[in-house]
This record gives C-alpha cells, structure tokens and sequence, in this order.
C-alpha cells in the first residue's frame, strides 16, 4: 500500500532558487545573478534582467489585442508602431503597457488602448499571466481582447494621448490577410514584428483559412 502511494506521488522537485544579487539596476531594470539547482541537485549561474517596478504576485502589463469592426468595412487589428532602441528599429506590435498601482488589467488595457491609439473600446476577455522571454527575464503579461465599434462617434476620428517622448504610428490591419500583409511589411519595410503578432496572425491562418485541410500522414 505504502508502496502504491509513492508511486502515484509526484517526483521530488530538486530545481530552487537559491539566491540572488543585483549587478546593475537602473531605474527601470536591473541585471542580477541568480543562483539556482538544476534536476540534478547541481548548483548553477543564470544572469537575469528584470523590472524595478515589478510587483509580488502580479503581472506587470497588459499587451491589447484590439479588433476594429465597422460597418462595410473589414475587421482590422489595431497595431502600433514605435522605433524601439533595445531592437534598433521599428517593431510592429500589439498596444501595450504596464499595469499602474491599484489599476485593473482590465482598465490598463484600455487606458493603454486610448492612450497610444485614441481608440476607444470594450474588453471582451483576459488571458492568465503569461511569460514574454523566460530565459532572460521574469516579465509577465495579461493578453486582453478588445473590441472597437469603429462607428461609434468616439472612434471616427480617434486620437492619440501619447506622454512626452512617445511616438507612436497607428497601424491597421484587415484580420483576413493579417499574415500576408506582416509578411509584406517585414519585407520592405525595416520593422520587426512582436512575436505575440505574428503568432496571433499564423493562429488565424490555421483557424480560418485552412478549416478544411488534413494532414497527410506518412505510414
């Protein structure tokens, strides 16, 4: 019996954090040491970088998959797009920002909406807290999906209410040749595309274009 027990219990988790020490920070990140064992039991080093305002048990933004519908229109996902220094070029993204203190994911996302778009619209769900880049920081993210009502009077003419030293262009794109016109774009322009974007665009893809195709298996 006790051996049926054991059996059925789950393995021993051996990986923890065992310390860590800040290297550099700035005042919106920090680069630190952290010191972790392996499956093994090894210990190791892995350099992380990670947010100063990072808050316990929280994500730290909000990233809006914002859908414009309007009448004999099609559907378009609102985009932005902002020269980014990390990147050292413009990057094609979904709008997006950090969660201020005592501030809904909800509310963030279309306070982040208005603000970098001047559109104006209504969440109609939010992911869990997703990772961004796990193997270098502990960044996390709420996914919110948003409808605009392009015909709303708000929205004829919407806009932005960016903060000194933001620039950010509005970019729409139809739903139905989303792939096709970032693939477009990666071509001529020198931009590259948020990956959260191009996976949302080949998700479609897969979901509309090609509802009907099998796989062809190999015997």
């Amino acid at each position: 019996m006790d051996k049926a027990a054991s059996c059925d219990s789950p393995p021993v988790r051996k990986e923890m954090i065992l310390k860590e020490e800040v290297m550099v920070e700035g005042k919106w990140a920090k680069l630190a040491q952290t010191t972790y064992t392996d499956p093994n039991g090894k210990s190791r080093i892995w350099e992380t970088v990670k947010r100063t305002t990072k808050k316990t048990g929280a994500a730290d933004g909000v990233a809006v998959i914002a859908v414009l519908k309007r009448t004999l229109h099609y559907d378009c996902l609102i985009l932005v797009k902002q020269f980014r220094p990390p990147m050292g070029c413009y990057c094609l993204e979904l709008p997006a920002g950090l969660i201020d203190d005592g501030e809904s994911e909800r509310d963030a996302a279309l306070r982040e909406l208005v603000e970098e778009t001047g559109y104006h619209g209504e969440v109609s769900g939010v992911s869990p807290a997703v990772c961004l880049d796990p193997g270098l920081t502990n960044c996390t993210t709420h996914l919110v999906y948003v409808t605009v009502n392009g015909d709303d009077s708000v929205n004829i003419r919407p806009k932005q209410q960016l903060s000194d030293g933001e620039f950010v262009e509005v970019v729409l794109i139809p739903v139905n040749e989303l792939l096709k016109k970032l693939d477009e774009m990666v071509q001529k322009e020198d931009v590259v595309v948020d990956a959260r974007v191009y996976v949302y665009a080949l998700g479609l893809t897969d979901a509309i274009l090609k509802p009907a195709q099998l796989p062809v298996l190999k015997a």
